[in-house]
């Protein structure tokens, strides 16, 4: 693996695959329960194009990072109309768990709708995109200039190879991004990683509940944000067809909160955020 500087200027980690990596782990027999309640790794997600709850497959994961690339044009009018508006109040929630002074990473910032209205703190922004992180750059140091801050960190990297030293953050936030994790144990890994001891993660992302709020959930997915997605990109075959996907193969309340515990986190917290379209967790690192 490797780090530096790109011609950007931001931070980046490349991750060079062994001649291994494509090893597929070997199926259990049918109807075996897995000794593992919270399983990480699946043998084999062709029938779902890629997808499930543990990660997405690097073909389809690598589609979906250009799928979201394209929604940067009409990303936070998109998000606004679907939310009903609701997203300024989701994100102002979420930052309500950090105070002035803190230092801040957000993992998947993408075009900086969340970090830039991050005040008073030491704030390191973290994206796989190149293309976001720029938008996200432009956007938040001219803001934070203008407030007479200095400018934020930038790093490209992935969630699950975060090129930073351990212990460092106070809180890491993830607004609309951990569906989007590769491998999400591994991300969660990292994450507690670079926390500091007794720092706290904040997981804002698509609502799923339990599977009867997840089956509503798909419906919504499905019609009113396909319908709102296509009327404000003009075209049919708009990105958010593939968040949508990412939503299908999404998990549930309960088995994220069962990840976190394996991974080390303690008070890990669940719950739904008015009117019911978004999920907040929040976990801590012990002290």
């Amino acid at each position: 693996m490797v780090s530096g500087p790109n011609q950007n200027g931001f931070i980046t980690h490349v991750v060079r695959k062994s001649k291994h990596s494509d090893a597929r782990v070997k199926a259990s027999p049918p109807n075996r329960q897995s000794p593992n309640p919270c399983p990480t790794s699946m043998a084999d997600r062709s029938s779902t194009g890629g997808f499930d709850p543990s990660g997405i497959d690097e073909e389809a994961w690598t589609e979906l990072e250009r799928q979201l690339e394209a929604t940067i044009p009409v990303y936070d009018k998109v998000n606004k109309i679907m939310t009903l508006g609701f997203d300024k109040g989701m994100r102002k929630h979420v930052r309500s768990h950090a105070k002035p002074g803190m230092k801040v990473l957000e993992v998947g910032c993408g075009p900086g709708s969340f970090a830039v209205d991050i005040v008073g703190m030491d704030l390191t922004c973290l994206d796989p995109s190149a293309e976001m992180l720029k938008v996200c750059k432009k956007r938040v140091d001219k803001v934070r200039e203008e407030r007479g801050e200095s400018q934020a960190s930038y790093v490209e990297a992935i969630a699950e190879e975060i090129p930073l030293p351990d212990n460092t953050f106070d809180r890491v936030f993830c607004l609309f991004s951990f569906r989007d994790f590769k491998d999400k144990k591994k991300g969660l890994e990292e994450i507690f990683r670079v926390l500091k001891p007794g720092g706290q993660l904040v997981i804002c992302d698509a609502g799923k509940a339990n599977w009867l709020h997840g089956l509503f959930g798909r419906l919504y997915m499905a019609t009113f944000v396909q319908w709102v997605a296509r009327i404000v990109t003009k075209d049919p075959n708009h990105p958010w067809k593939w968040l949508a996907r990412t939503y299908t193969h999404y998990g549930t309340h309960s088995y994220y909160k069962g990840v976190m515990k394996e991974v080390g986190f303690q008070n890990v917290k669940a719950r739904l955020l008015f009117p019911g379209m978004s999920s907040r967790f929040k976990a801590n690192k012990p002290e």
